[in-house]
């Protein structure tokens, strides 16, 4: 994305985080990442002034996790965006930058938007898609990576309904999180305080997670105000005022921002879903119905048994065309069910000598492992319990 668009919305000056590095060992870290680290009580610190973090590292004699020591440069602000050059002549070469979040793609199309589908407020922009940013600390698995997917909604508001829309935001994202499978329990809301607050956000709250190293941002809400369209129409001097078809007036929407970490999400949800059965030596993945890659695995007790092979490819058929569903056909019965339990499959129907006589089906429970025999005609209505 061209630079002018980064200077515009003030990414270039202020996407920064708090760098530090140790004097002895020249390990290089975020000075918040290593307060809250070695100070767990503390709470959070980003974006607390840089001589604060300063005193609290010294006033606490905080080690460098990697060789002790406690010399420690000053603290000082680093740039997250991730900058690179265009073209292949050293002389001819423009500085671009990788994005480090969705929405200004969405700004820059505010006017398009406007002129092709005149929508009327309140309406919203979203997109899905990578976002890259140069972390100084990385780790965790997928929390904290150079490339991650995010989804990001703009919506675009009355200034004086901001709070309306904001609280009803905050609700959606919650129920969503529920809704994917998360307990209520490992969730909670955290507004930042005002040294934390983005360059142009008057006000944000995280729906955070609580992560084996403590809650850490799930999702991000943000009331953006008028901040990115009023600095694109003075940077660029195109017009990206609303006009309101009633009244004629002309103004600047304000923005919603509703973010999701669609990595961060997909890792909580793998770690809500793993279920380790020790008395039984399986794993089980323990997907909410919505989120299970299959909702049922047909299976013939026997795979050369040609009637009974014959019959769980009926069934099968029979099932696909209203929920997402497999046949398995390999190996003994035993390891397919374990096959299915460690990919989330919520139920396995398997076909058997019994079937042939009296038209019933076992139907296997993925979490109790309980089995039921029901009818084939009933299944579909079993199924959709």
């Amino acid at each position: 994305m061209s630079p002018k668009v980064w200077e515009a919305s003030g990414h270039t000056a202020n996407f920064t985080n708090a760098m530090i590095d140790c004097l002895t060992c020249h390990y290089r870290t975020r000075a918040d990442h290593l307060i809250e680290d070695k100070l767990p009580d503390i709470g959070n610190v980003e974006g607390k002034p840089l001589e604060e973090l300063d005193k609290i590292i010294k006033d606490n004699e905080i080690e460098c996790p990697k060789c002790g020591s406690q010399h420690w440069t000053k603290t000082r602000n680093f740039n997250q965006l991730f900058e690179t050059q265009i073209g292949i002549i050293t002389e001819g070469k423009n500085t671009a930058y990788l994005r480090g979040e969705l929405a200004q793609g969405m700004f820059v199309d505010f006017k398009q938007v406007l002129d092709s589908i005149h929508p009327k407020l309140p309406f919203g922009l979203a997109q899905s898609g990578k976002a890259f940013r140069n972390e100084i600390t990385m780790g965790k698995f997928t929390f904290r990576t150079l490339e991650f997917d995010l989804a990001e909604f703009e919506y675009f508001v009355k200034p004086e309904e901001w709070e309306t829309h904001f609280e009803y935001w905050k609700k959606e994202m919650y129920q969503f999180a529920l809704s994917v499978g998360i307990p209520a329990e490992k969730l909670r809301w955290r507004s930042h305080s005002k040294e934390e607050l983005s360059h142009y956000s008057s006000r944000t709250e995280d729906l955070e997670y609580e992560f084996p190293w403590g809650f850490k941002e799930m999702f991000g809400l943000a009331y953006r105000t008028d901040f990115d369209l009023r600095n694109h129409i003075e940077k660029s001097g195109v017009d990206l005022r609303y006009t309101d078809p009633y009244t004629q007036e002309k103004f600047i929407p304000h923005v919603i921002e509703p973010t999701f970490g669609l990595s961060r999400l997909l890792t909580i949800i793998l770690m809500n879903a793993y279920y380790e059965d020790v008395e039984k030596k399986r794993v089980v993945m323990k997907f909410p119905k919505i989120l299970a890659p299959y909702k049922v695995a047909v299976f013939p007790l026997v795979g050369n048994k040609e009637n009974i092979s014959a019959k769980a490819k009926e069934v099968f058929n029979l099932l696909k065309g209203q929920v997402n569903t497999t046949l398995d056909e390999r190996g003994n019965i035993g390891k397919r069910y374990f096959t299915q339990d460690e990919i989330g499959t919520f139920y396995c129907v398997t076909i058997d000598y019994q079937t042939l006589e009296d038209n019933t089906v076992t139907v296997r429970d993925r979490d109790t492992m309980t089995q039921e025999r029901i009818e084939i005609d009933k299944l579909q209505t079993f199924l959709d319990k």
